[in-house]
């Protein structure tokens, strides 16, 4: 995508914290190429939208609800012989030119190309369960935009995990949802069948034991 002025590029990511989107480089020119690069040489993590690059928000309480969902999830997968599950740097390529890092990823072995884990930084790829943790920074618009691609994409379910409301919207398209509360219990559909969680565990994740 080009953008011919900036008020070309300011109203495409009027909904995207302006400290976070990069001018470098050039918006409308930057390639997956440079989302590997800028994570070897800044350790940064950046998406790639419409040829802009864009930093991940992150926090350290985001950190470690994704953190207890990877615990549970990843021996149900692969106790289960599901998949896998991968974390915040598991960057991949949803659609040409379009990069996405989701906290939180499920991948059944059948989407894996020969059932095999790529070897490539950022492969063409998207998981079958995509999850969230909202952080401050993340406005309404830029998760609609995401949950967008990732429907677009094949995703077949997304959880956006809201740590100040302590709710989780559980996501089958990009426009139908429900949200969970304390009094919920999740599961995973028919993405990880069998697989549970008490919504009030996932937030009582950051509180020390009595």
């Amino acid at each position: 995508m080009t953008f011919a002025t900036l008020s070309d590029l300011l109203a495409r990511f009027a909904d995207y914290p302006p400290e976070r989107v990069r001018l470098r480089p050039v918006p409308g020119t930057a390639t997956k190429q440079d989302v590997v690069d800028i994570e070897r040489r800044e350790g940064k993590l950046c998406e790639l939208i419409d040829g802009v690059l864009v930093e991940k928000a992150a926090g350290f309480k985001e950190s470690l609800l994704a953190a207890y969902l990877i615990g549970l999830l990843d021996p149900f997968a692969r106790g289960n012989k599901l998949g896998i599950v991968l974390g915040a740097d598991g960057t991949v390529e949803l659609f040409p030119g379009q990069v996405r890092i989701p906290d939180v990823a499920f991948y059944s072995w059948a989407k894996l190309p020969g059932g095999r884990v790529p070897d490539e930084p950022v492969p063409e790829l998207h998981p079958d369960l995509a999850i969230e943790v909202l952080s401050k920074s993340n406005t309404r618009g830029e998760m609609f935009a995401k949950r967008k691609d990732y429907f677009f994409a094949g995703v077949r379910l997304v959880w956006y995990v809201d740590p100040r409301t302590d709710t989780v919207t559980v996501y089958t398209s990009p426009d139908q949802s429900i949200t969970l509360t304390h009094a919920d219990t999740m599961t995973g559909g028919d993405v990880l069948p069998g697989f549970s969680v008490r919504v009030a565990d996932i937030f009582s994740a950051g509180q020390s034991p009595a």
